[in-house]
């Protein structure tokens, strides 16, 4: 009897069978789809074992952690009011009294390291988690459709990645304006093109798994798919990218302040408090000091926890 090798538009073939998109699940491929969900628990537990056992890593956790404590609850531990000034305290040492000493204004630079805490967690934070979010769409839309939509988003990212970030960063802050919340955009359109580069590169792998096929053959949509099968497996190279970039996020909007295109004064802020130390390095080495020590840890504290979790999450190490 001869087979009928004629294809609907509207169906998949699986075997010799044609498939609807709105025919029920085929029980042959519920099994693969079963196993990859599985793989995918057990590639994380793993990874969340040896994550444990690195002392660096925790050790960069841990610090993390604090600093986030401290960032909440600064305005309730300052001694003293951030932005209070006192002429007649000026430039004093660290002391008893004053634990970081005192700026040229008078004001207590333990607090102000403190509240800068805030400051520094936030355009570290929330410039790559939006670069996250606009990235990772890019990356996945490039990657899963390919051809000419691959093309026009990668040739766009091309662009982005051909200007040096201080360049692409101080362009628009030119446009934009000074300010804490342009410092925020302009970090996050410098961390965009990272994103979607590395999305991409998952994607063009992991869509050609036959849990993926599977999943096409079954009928579900591209949005299930792309969320449910290729997104779901691309997460730990993204997670270790933003990890690792906060602490560079951290660094660039320091960088910012530090120009004056960033924080202005007289709010606390570690690049600002930078800039305000380098006229007083002979007289007063302690208000470049605490800032650039506070920047350090909480970079330092970063990297370690970002390489902990990149050496966790790697499959040649199971």
């Amino acid at each position: 009897m001869a087979i009928d090798t004629t294809v609907q538009s509207t169906g998949t073939r699986s075997g010799n069978k044609i498939i609807s998109p709105s025919a029920p699940r085929p029980p042959a491929l519920e099994p693969t789809l079963q196993r990859a969900e599985r793989v995918s628990r057990g590639l994380w537990r793993d990874a969340a074992q040896r994550l444990m056992k690195d002392r660096a890593a925790l050790t960069g956790l841990l610090v993390v952690a604090v600093l986030i404590a401290l960032a909440i609850a600064a305005p309730a531990i300052t001694p003293y009011p951030p932005d209070d000034q006192s002429f007649r305290i000026k430039l004093q040492a660290p002391s008893a009294v004053h634990l970081l000493g005192t700026d040229e204004f008078g004001r207590d630079v333990f607090s102000r390291v403190l509240v800068g805490t805030r400051v520094a967690l936030g355009v570290g934070i929330f410039p790559v988690l939006i670069a996250l979010v606009v990235g990772v769409t890019l990356g996945l839309v490039a990657g899963y459709y390919g051809q000419t939509v691959d093309q026009v988003l990668m040739r766009l990212i091309d662009v982005m990645l051909a200007f040096p970030w201080l360049l692409l960063a101080i362009g628009i802050m030119a446009v934009l304006g000074p300010g804490i919340r342009n410092v925020v955009i302009a970090v996050a359109i410098v961390y965009i093109p990272a994103f979607a580069r590395i999305v991409r590169g998952s994607v063009l792998s992991i869509k050609e798994k036959e849990y993926v096929e599977a999943a096409r053959a079954m009928g579900q949509p591209d949005v299930q798919i792309i969320i449910r099968h290729v997104l779901a497996n691309a997460w730990a190279p993204i997670i270790v990218l933003a990890t690792l970039s906060i602490g560079q996020a951290i660094i660039y909007a320091a960088g910012l302040s530090f120009i004056g295109l960033g924080t202005q004064p007289p709010d606390a802020d570690w690049g600002v408090m930078l800039t305000s130390g380098r006229e007083y390095l002979r007289d007063a080495p302690w208000l470049g000091f605490f800032p650039g020590l506070a920047i350090l840890i909480t970079v330092l504290a970063f990297n370690l926890f970002g390489d902990g979790l990149r050496d966790a999450l790697d499959p040649r190490l199971r």
